[in-house]
């Protein structure tokens, strides 16, 4: 049986964007146009750009057309792969870290080599963490706003073990959640994995727009809502009280679950309380040590009403046991004993010292961030492309992101975002002048 005509002309498009006769960035034939000269029905031209797009060889974007995708950037625009070639200066992903740190890890060894109880961390630890460790984090906790019982708090391997464990034990596949129309990657990653609805709440200049969301919950049965009102990831908001307010009201109108991720919450200064200290009876709270101490840490906390704790505690089970004992018990003495207050307080000044720079060596480009923030968010000119930008400066040793692996909406925006924490100064520096060329050529 010859090839269906669809198929062919799909071939033939691909075959002409892998050789590069048609380079990235052309821009196709509209829907219709394709149609009319191939003598095919509107539909199956829709089919024909649909199945290149699902290749990743072309990308539908709203009132503008279908172009041909830089096939060259590698998968997930470095976001899902912290580790880059060497030489590369990476401003994709964020592990921010101080001089010294190895000494504090160093001494913490020593100190629990010598602790009395060093063999009870050979053996498993409760699911949840031992009770003494999660009063250290409900402490932690009240030094954000945050009032908890320890019992409240469970111990996880990382903020994103964190968010795994709740959406495992709190939702169901098929559910539909809502999240900013531009949010953290790694929870699109999960609920891909949980066969979760994503829907978005479209964003504004200020933040997530509410009445959006309101609406979109009078239409849709919406199970939960994802939020990072303090310090946004990607955009570095930090959600005034009158809006928080606003979303719990909305949660509770429409019985939702809020998950609240406070992953970089710390380096905001003098934040509104949590959205978990406005609604303690919905809301579950999820941050970690990953940023404010080190990535290789894996120590987490979730915060959640205590009729939820049953619940998270058998995914944990499920899925590690229980977190580590030796991490769990530095991560808990550096709490103990004001290390990461000052690892926090040192970060904060650190990140405003970058910020600082790139507002320096980025100034004329529309650049949204927050003055405390680690990362910042940068939208390109009308006729630009991120997939080529991201390429370009690969080309000049420079890794950063596209909008792509944030965007919840099927719209994605041509944006990258420059994660500043990774690299020391002077590269930073280097950089941002990489990209403040790179960029600046489009404008």
């Amino acid at each position: 049986m010859p090839r269906s005509r669809y198929k062919s002309l799909v071939d033939s498009f691909a075959t002409d964007i892998r050789c590069g006769r048609l380079p990235p960035g052309t821009r196709l034939p509209t829907h219709r146009q394709l149609a009319e000269s191939e003598g095919l029905a509107l539909v199956t031209a829709s089919r024909v750009y649909a199945e290149l797009e699902a290749m990743g060889l072309v990308s539908g974007e709203t009132g503008r057309g279908t172009f041909v995708r830089e096939t060259s950037l590698p998968p997930g625009h470095g976001v899902d792969q912290p580790e880059v070639a060497a030489g590369v200066m990476d401003l994709n992903f964020n592990y921010p870290s101080l001089p010294g740190q190895a000494d504090l890890l160093r001494n913490a060894l020593r100190q629990l080599a010598l602790s009395g109880d060093l063999e009870s961390h050979l053996r498993y630890q409760p699911h949840g963490g031992r009770l003494h460790e999660r009063a250290s984090v409900a402490s932690h906790l009240r030094t954000r706003g945050l009032s908890v019982e320890a019992g409240q708090v469970l111990i996880v391997s990382g903020a994103q073990h964190g968010l795994a464990v709740t959406m495992m034990a709190l939702l169901k596949p098929g559910d539909v959640i809502a999240a900013d129309a531009l949010t953290y990657s790694g929870f699109k990653v999960l609920t891909q994995a949980l066969h979760l609805e994503i829907v978005p709440i479209p964003v504004t200049e200020t933040g997530p727009d509410l009445d959006a969301l309101d609406t979109l919950c009078r239409r849709r049965s919406v199970r939960a809502v994802y939020t990072m009102p303090t310090l946004h990831n990607p955009l570095g908001w930090v959600m005034d009280a009158a809006w928080r307010n606003q979303l719990v009201s909305i949660a509770r109108a429409h019985d939702l679950l809020i998950i609240e991720d406070a992953a970089y919450a710390f380096l905001a200064t003098d934040p509104p309380l949590p959205v978990a200290q406005l609604a303690p009876e919905r809301t579950v709270y999820v941050s970690g040590f990953s940023k404010n101490v080190a990535t290789g840490l894996r120590v987490g906390f979730v915060a959640a009403p205590a009729e939820k704790v049953p619940a998270l505690e058998r995914v944990i089970r499920a899925t590690t046991w229980n977190t580590p004992g030796v991490m769990t018990a530095i991560a808990c003495a550096w709490l103990d004993d004001g290390t990461v207050s000052k690892l926090e307080a040192q970060k904060r000044a650190d990140a405003q010292a970058r910020q600082a720079l790139a507002a320096e060596l980025l100034k004329g480009l529309p650049c949204i961030t927050h003055p405390s923030s680690y990362f910042l968010w940068l939208p390109l000119a009308e006729d630009a492309r991120a997939d080529q930008i991201a390429v370009e400066l690969i080309q000049e040793q420079v890794a950063v992101s596209t909008a792509e692996p944030f965007s919840v909406a099927a719209n994605v925006p041509h944006a990258i975002r420059l994660a500043l924490g990774s690299v020391d100064m002077d590269s930073l520096r280097a950089a941002l002048i990489k990209v403040k060329r790179v960029v600046g050529a489009y404008s």
